[in-house]
C-alpha cells in the first residue's frame, strides 16, 4: 500500500485542509509511487506561517551556539541515515545512486558548516569619533522566513537554505517541489529528531500558486528564498519585495566552456561531457556551450561526440548508470523541443536527440546525451537554459572572440576555460560576466565554505553558503554606547 505523507506544522505532522493528496513517482519507472504527500491550501500555509511565528521569538532568544548543536545533532542523524536517503533521493529524482549519495553528504558537509557558524555569526566593534563610547553592531533574525526549494537538488539545496537560516535563529516554512517532496522531508524529520522546537520549522506540501503565493504574498513572512526558474524567481522577487519583504532568487544559467588552442582537449571534453551531461543536465550550474577555438574544432568535437555517445543511460538505482532520466513528462518534451528547434535554425545534431523508448525505458523519461555542432550565438539552444543533457558547441577565432560569446547571454551564473595560459587565464577571470569562475575546471559544483550566486537574470544579488549566507536572513542593529 502506498504510503502518505502529511505536512509538518507546529511540530506536527498534520493532513491538509483540502483533504486531498497528489502522487510523486520514480522518473525512471512511472509504475513505482514512491508516495502521497498533501495537496494543500492557502490555509495550510496560513497554518504553517502562523505556527512560525509563535515560534520565533522563543527560538530567537535561544543562544547561537545552543541553535548550532541541534543543527550538529541533524548532521548525524542526516550522516548515519544516508544510504537510504540517497535511495529514496535517486527514486523520487532520477540521478544515479553515486550522484545522490554525493549530494547527501554535501547535505551533512553544510548543516555542519553552519552548525559552527552559530559560534563564529556576529558583529564588528568600530572606533568611534567620540570619546568614551563603544561603537559596535549586532546580527539579529528578520523573523519569519520562506524556503522554496526545487528538485533538482532536493537534499542540498533545502539544507544550504535551512541551516543558515536557522541558525541565524529565524522560524522557517518550507515549501518543496512537488516533484521531489519525499528527500526533503526526510531533512525536516532529521531536525526533529536533533530537537529543533516545535513550530521553529514547518513544511507543507503542494503547488506553487497556492502555497507558494501564500509564503510570498503574507507580510508576516520577512524574508523569501528561492531557487528554480529566472521567469518565477523574477516575480517571486518582485511580490516579495513590493510589500517590503526581503527575496533571494538563484535562477538559470546559460554556462559556458572556452576551449583554447592550447587547452588540454582530452580533459576540456571530459569537463564539458561531465558538465553537460551528468545529473542528466539538470543543474543551473551545467556546461550548455562548449566555445571552442576553431583550431582545436575538429579534435574536440569528434571527441566530444564520442564520449557523449558512449554515456550509458538508465535507471539511477543501476550502478552501471551514468545519465537519469528527467524529472517528469513536462521536462522531458521541454528538452526534445529545445532538441527540435536547434534542427530547425540550422545547428547539426551530431548525436543524441532522441527520447528512448524502448525496453528498458518505456516506463521512464529518458532522452539521449546531445552533441549540437555548428551552433551560432543567436540561436535559441546558444541563449535559453535547456535543462537537459544537451550541449552547443560553437565555434570562435579567438580570445577576444570567445569571450563576447561567453558573455551575450542574460545568464551570469558559472563559466568556466581551459587553458595552459596563466596571463588568458586571469584575463578571463578578469572578464567573464558570472558568479562562478572556474579555471580547468567543469562549470558545475561548488564547495560549501564559499558564495554560490550569479550576475545578470541568474541571480538577484545576495550570495547562498559560505559565511556571506547568513547576510541574507539577518538584519544588522548599530550600537552607539556612551559610558
Amino acid at each position: 500500500m502506498t504510503e502518505t505523507f502529511r505536512n509538518f506544522i507546529g511540530g506536527d505532522w498534520v493532513d491538509s485542509a483540502s483533504g486531498e493528496t497528489f502522487a510523486n513517482l520514480n522518473p525512471a519507472d512511472t509504475s513505482d509511487v514512491i508516495g502521497n504527500f498533501q495537496a494543500s491550501t492557502v490555509e495550510d500555509a496560513r497554518a504553517a506561517i502562523a505556527a512560525a511565528e509563535e515560534a520565533r521569538e522563543a527560538w530567537r532568544s535561544t543562544s547561537a551556539p545552543k541553535r548550532g548543536e541541534i543543527l550538529a545533532r541533524a548532521a548525524r542523524i542526516i550522516e548515519a541515515d544516508a544510504d537510504r536517503i540517497a535511495e529514496e533521493l535517486t527514486r523520487e529524482e532520477g540521478k544515479t545512486l553515486a550522484e545522490a549519495r554525493g549530494e547527501t553528504a554535501r547535505a551533512v558537509q553544510i548543516f555542519d558548516y553552519f552548525a559552527g557558524e552559530g559560534r563564529r555569526n556576529g558583529g564588528e566593534t568600530t572606533p568611534s569619533e567620540f570619546g568614551r563610547t563603544l561603537l559596535y553592531t549586532l546580527r539579529e533574525p528578520l523573523g519569519t522566513v520562506g524556503l522554496i526549494t526545487p528538485w533538482n537538488f532536493p537534499v542540498a539545496i533545502p539544507a544550504w537554505k535551512m541551516a543558515p537560516a536557522l541558525v541565524s535563529g529565524n522560524a522557517v516554512v518550507m515549501k518543496p517541489a512537488s516533484a521531489a517532496p519525499k528527500t526533503s522531508l526526510n531533512i525536516v524529520r532529521a531536525l526533529e529528531e536533533a530537537g529543533l522546537p516545535a513550530g521553529v520549522l514547518n513544511f507543507v506540501t503542494g503547488s506553487g500558486a497556492t502555497v507558494g503565493r501564500e509564503i510570498t504574498d503574507n507580510p508576516v513572512v520577512k524574508g523569501v528564498s528561492f531557487t528554480g526558474s529566472d521567469t518565477v524567481g523574477c516575480g517571486i522577487y518582485g511580490q516579495v519585495t513590493a510589500r517590503g519583504g526581503k527575496a533571494q532568487c538563484e535562477m538559470g544559467g546559460k554556462n559556458p566552456v572556452i576551449v583554447l588552442e592550447d587547452a588540454d582537449i582530452g580533459k576540456a571534453v571530459d569537463l564539458c561531457i561531465m558538465g553537460a551531461m551528468w545529473s542528466t543536465g539538470q543543474k543551473c550550474t551545467a556546461t550548455s556551450r562548449a566555445i571552442v577555438h576553431r583550431d582545436v574544432l575538429d579534435e574536440f568535437t569528434a571527441k566530444a561526440v564520442e564520449a557523449a555517445a558512449a554515456i550509458r543511460v538508465g535507471n539511477g538505482l543501476d550502478a552501471n548508470t551514468q545519465v537519469g532520466p528527467a524529472i517528469d513528462e513536462a521536462q522531458l518534451n521541454t528538452v526534445l523541443t529545445y532538441i527540435e528547434t536547434g534542427q530547425k535554425e540550422g545547428a547539426e545534431l551530431l548525436t543524441g536527440g532522441r527520447r528512448l523508448t524502448e525496453p528498458p525505458y518505456e516506463k521512464g523519461w529518458f532522452v539521449e546525451p546531445t552533441v549540437f555542432g555548428g551552433v551560432t550565438n543567436d540561436m535559441m539552444i546558444a541563449q535559453e537554459e535547456i535543462f537537459g543533457p544537451v550541449l552547443a558547441v560553437i565555434a570562435v577565432d579567438g580570445f577576444d572572440e570567445a569571450m563576447e560569446v561567453a558573455n551575450a547571454t542574460r545568464f551570469g551564473l558559472s563559466a568556466s576555460v581551459c587553458t595552459r595560459d596563466i596571463t588568458r587565464a586571469m584575463e578571463f577571470v578578469d572578464r567573464i560576466e558570472a558568479g562562478l569562475v572556474h579555471v580547468n575546471s567543469p562549470t558545475a559544483g561548488a564547495e560549501v565554505q564559499v558564495p554560490f550566486g550569479g550576475m545578470k537574470d541568474s541571480s538577484t544579488g545576495t550570495r547562498e553558503q559560505g559565511r556571506v549566507a547568513v547576510d541574507f536572513y539577518t538584519q544588522i542593529k548599530t550600537v552607539y554606547l556612551e559610558y
